[in-house]
């Protein structure tokens, strides 16, 4: 199948810059509106000039082998895998794993019973983490009398 959908790039492209080529060619319709003024031509403005020429019918064939290229590349490229008789779908090819039991952080302590509710009595202030200096308590703080201006 790797060759088919090497091939259809190949044509693809080789279409593709055919089109390109073929429609920079021609010229366009705006070429001969001039003449429809006063120039002497005998077709109208916007109307039919004609029968199809062999630039215009070349870049239809053309066209359409781009586009049958393009329907080619799509229906090779979403080529879909039979799932397994097992159950299939999606989730049938994605490995079981056993369920790993939700464990707490080590920094954090689990209380296996409840904590003693602390006494008013009993309340002192704690260092913050990282020093071993104790808190000040507020009466030892300095007052705004005591700082010097």
């Amino acid at each position: 199948m790797a060759w088919l959908t090497t091939l259809l790039i190949v044509v693809q492209v080789v279409s593709a810059i055919s089109v390109i080529v073929l429609v920079l060619l021609q010229h366009g319709k705006g070429a001969d509106m001039g003449a429809a003024f006063g120039g002497g031509a005998s077709g109208s403005l916007f109307g039919a000039t004609g029968s199809a020429n062999f630039l215009s019918r070349a870049t239809g064939a053309v066209a359409t082998v781009f586009f049958l290229a393009t329907l080619g590349l799509a229906y090779t490229g979403t080529e879909t895998r039979r799932p397994a008789l097992d159950g299939g779908g999606v989730m049938g090819t994605v490995p079981a794993t056993t369920p790993v039991p939700a464990q707490a952080p080590r920094d954090i302590p689990t209380p296996s019973s409840p904590a003693p509710a602390p006494s008013p009595a009993a309340a002192t202030p704690i260092a913050p983490a990282g020093t071993s200096a104790p808190v000040a308590t507020p009466d030892a703080l300095p007052k705004s009398t005591d700082i010097p201006k």
